[in-house]
């Protein structure tokens, strides 16, 4: 396979291509475990047209075959999967890549930072305050949910995705908290000239 034709790297199409070392599955199956085992925080199966997408590519790719189709009287035929050996060292390779170098990406929420200034400071302050309520929430419910693994005696490596999200959402919250504090206090503050002048004086190379 030449570089050119390397199978595409998505979260998605790795999380398939692992939940498929453990054991062959249909796609409903493959969509279940990823909610049953808490992956959802990481992929996103809402859509399960998405899922499909994604198998079919990882077949045209080979890296998934089909190892049976079935019916039974409570379902409609089945198609059931299982990882190919270029799959599991396709796997190894994107896991490699995406834990060992970060990836440009673009969120929403840094993209709408640097468009503040439609706002005036009152307002940024009171939305900002918004996503610290949700934030917080989100932060207690991870604690909940990584104290209901520690009971359950998993080892701690089959959570560590929840420990960074955790630990992000958390360090997201420490920040816009104290976001708010600086526009609350006036220690963020600018004026309309400042803007104006740094508008017409914009930085040359």
């Amino acid at each position: 396979m030449t570089a050119s034709a390397a199978p595409r790297s998505s979260p998605l199409a790795l999380t398939v291509l692992a939940l498929l070392h453990y054991q062959p599955l249909h796609p409903y199956g493959i969509q279940r475990v990823i909610k049953d085992w808490g992956k959802e925080q990481v992929v996103n199966v809402r859509q399960r047209a998405s899922l499909y997408r994604t198998i079919e590519r990882l077949h045209g790719d080979g890296l998934i075959a089909v190892r049976e189709t079935g019916r039974d009287q409570q379902y409609p035929e089945r198609t059931v999967y299982e990882v190919t050996d270029a799959g599991r060292e396709t796997a190894r390779v994107w896991l490699e890549e995406m834990l060992a170098a970060p990836k440009e990406e673009f969120p929403e929420f840094p993209a709408a930072l640097s468009n503040l200034l439609l706002l005036l400071p009152e307002e940024i302050a009171d939305v900002l305050g918004r996503r610290a309520g949700v934030l917080a929430e989100k932060v207690d419910a991870m604690d909940a949910a990584l104290a209901a693994e520690r009971a359950q005696g998993l080892p701690r490596i089959t959570g560590l995705e929840a420990e960074y999200l955790r630990a992000v959402t958390a360090a997201e919250l420490k920040w816009v908290r104290s976001v708010v504090e600086d526009l609350r206090t006036g220690q963020l503050t600018w004026s309309k000239e400042q803007l104006d002048a740094f508008a017409a004086n914009p930085a040359r190379e």
